[in-house]
């Protein structure tokens, strides 16, 4: 048998013929005609080089070989069935895969996220990519993820970027520090002690250099760790000061205190980042829209973003 002969028509013939026992009630159902059957029925016949059907008592009955036939058939076109079922949840979201790149200060969030998407969508694998900001940026350039959440997105024509979770910036000490003490302290009175920074290029660095350099203040004594857990543990242990994320602070149990200095917390956001040169699939899409309608149910309503809402506009 010539298999590059047979087509999903004549397969799709054979089945009428067999379920329907008749040439003609196999063309009514089909909507074709009666000839135009039996020429499929004997452009099979002559594909597969032996007799499928036979007449028995004055009726269509299948051959051995047509028995045989008949089962691989079903076979065949139940598992495209199968593949259809799966190409339309795949149309609307329900199934596929997502990659995510995810820089290391939203690890604390995410999981929320995914855990709700997830019983949503169940068919749904995430991939999840964690990086610091510079290992998603590279990824974002290499588009190797559908989403990304940046706490300082890339910028571009071809970016899309929407705020979805606040995520501010505390200064914060060990707990007794003099400061903490105090019902206000001007940042310039800490200038002496010494600041535990991310490493040039994190969001929390660039946003915190930004403060510094707006007020014409720099920074006489730094130690960089490339870590917030340590740096949440070096503040706890004394080594010195720190900014770093709410978000950060809530996930550990060390001793530690925000000191009351003014301009704090500074203002920052997780925000959604795709390519607007790329094409997001339709399970990515859901999780987009997963996020625009029930964040608020995995993430406390007081960090969620009002720009939340744009998510579903044009972009």
């Amino acid at each position: 048998m010539d298999l590059r002969h047979l087509s999903f028509r004549l397969l799709q013939v054979y089945l009428q013929v067999v379920r329907t026992g008749s040439i003609s009630e196999a063309a009514r159902s089909l909507h074709l005609t009666q000839p135009t059957v039996s020429l499929q029925m004997k452009k099979l016949t002559e594909t597969v080089g032996e007799p499928l059907l036979e007449m028995q008592d004055g009726k269509l009955a299948m051959t051995a070989v047509g028995s045989e036939f008949y089962r691989a058939t079903c076979d065949v076109m139940g598992r495209f069935e199968d593949f259809g079922h799966t190409l339309e949840e795949a149309r609307q979201g329900q199934w596929g895969h997502v990659k995510l790149g995810v820089v290391t200060t939203a690890k604390y969030v995410i999981p929320r996220i995914l855990g709700g998407f997830y019983q949503h969508r169940p068919k749904v694998d995430i991939t999840l990519n964690i990086g610091n900001r510079a290992r998603i940026l590279e990824r974002f350039s290499n588009q190797e993820d559908d989403l990304y959440l940046f706490s300082h997105p890339p910028s571009g024509q071809h970016v899309r970027a929407t705020a979805i979770i606040r995520n501010p910036l505390q200064l914060i000490a060990p707990k007794g520090h003099w400061a903490a003490e105090r019902e206000a302290v001007d940042f310039s009175e800490l200038k002496g002690e010494r600041f535990l920074m991310r490493e040039p290029g994190s969001a929390t660095r660039m946003a915190f250099d930004t403060w510094l350099s707006a007020r014409g203040l720099e920074l006489n004594n730094t130690q960089q760790i490339e870590s917030n857990e340590v740096i949440r543990l070096s503040v706890a242990s004394g080594l010195g000061l720190a900014v770093l994320s709410a978000h950060t602070l809530d996930e550990g149990r060390e001793k530690l205190v925000q000191l009351p200095v003014q301009g704090f917390p500074l203002e920052s956001n997780w925000y959604l980042v795709s390519r607007r040169d790329r094409r997001l699939s339709q399970a990515a899409q859901a999780l987009v829209e997963y996020m625009a309608t029930d964040l608020t149910r995995c993430i406390e309503p007081a960090w969620v973003s009002e720009d939340l809402r744009k998510l579903l506009g044009p972009g």
